[in-house]
């Protein structure tokens, strides 16, 4: 079986910005495929790509075996997009939307409810009110169902849970799965970490390229260094003088705790320590951790 979608070789420019540079990556047939990377990573233009609302540059790119430049209107009929900004119909309610939509596609509520019916029910006791008095749960509901309505082979969805409550990002991503049972491959982009865990594997873009394409759990477990978390209440003094230390090989801000990487990679935590303590640090704690997604974010980056 063919993937998905097929990139090869993507460039886009706008002007001196290089936006993507040199994308080759495939997303494979009903798989939950994660684009992990910080605002102006480039995630946003390779959507708009793919979704045949920008053309490229240099390279090509298919979806189902359709090209995004020549065959943008079959695309457009077999994919569901949901962008990052909430982009409904705000003076239309919650049911005129989505009858819209439908409308758009040949398709009518009913004849697809089965697919939306999870998501939609949620919402739907608000059915008469206007998208534009919803919460940010509901919008982003009521938009992941109006992308769905007549039943995509491929659903794209541009930071969907950014600016949402960790409730609603939970019961998102709950949605997610339960789509992809249904047969729909997603593509998803994100610049929270924590939510690459739930994607069946991640690519991790930063300044227009693609650093690592993998399983959550196998780019984790190829993660080079040994680390290590330290706590203290006095964090930014730790901080700024282990970016001064000499056998600092990376170190950052991690919630309430320090991320630490030593140059010397057979070092133990007990060592780490008694160096630590010679370097008269506030008081401390410190053990060794498996790194997350992020701490493998970082270490690419140095690398690049």
């Amino acid at each position: 079986m063919n993937p998905a979608i097929i990139i090869k070789d993507l460039y886009k420019n706008y002007g001196p910005i290089e936006a993507l540079r040199n994308i080759n990556l495939e997303i494979r047939d009903k798989e939950i495929f994660g684009l992990i990377g910080p605002d102006g990573a480039g995630k946003t233009s390779l959507f708009r790509i793919l979704t045949t609302l920008l053309l490229p540059d240099q390279g090509k790119a298919t979806v189902l075996d359709l090209d995004v430049v020549r065959d943008f209107k079959k695309i457009r009929k077999i994919i569901g997009y949901m962008p990052g900004r909430f982009s409904l119909y705000q003076d239309l309610s919650v049911e005129e939307n989505l009858s819209l939509f439908a409308a758009i596609f040949g398709t009518s509520i009913e004849e697809n409810y089965d697919l939306v019916k999870g998501i939609y029910s949620q919402i739907e006791p608000f059915k008469k009110r206007k998208a534009g008095n919803l919460s940010g749960g509901m919008k982003q509901k009521l938009a992941l169902s109006c992308a769905l309505i007549h039943r995509p082979e491929i659903l794209f969805l541009d930071e969907p849970t950014t600016g949402v409550d960790p409730v609603s990002r939970k019961e998102f991503w709950d949605m997610l799965r339960n789509l992809k049972d249904h047969g729909i491959t997603i593509l998803v982009s994100t610049p929270y970490m924590d939510e690459a865990n739930l994607c069946d594997r991640i690519g991790l873009i930063q300044n227009g390229m693609i650093l690592s394409i993998n399983t959550p759990e196998k780019l984790r477990s190829e993660y080079p260094n040994r680390l290590f978390a330290i706590q203290s209440e006095d964090k930014f003094d730790i901080l700024q003088r282990l970016k001064n230390a000499g056998n600092t090989h990376s170190v950052f801000s991690f919630g309430d705790e320090i991320h630490y990487v030593d140059d010397r990679l057979d070092i133990t935590a007990d060592q780490l320590e008694k160096m630590l303590r010679e370097l008269n640090l506030p008081e401390f704690k410190l053990e060794q951790i498996e790194p997350t997604v992020e701490d493998c974010f970082m270490e690419l980056l140095k690398q690049n």
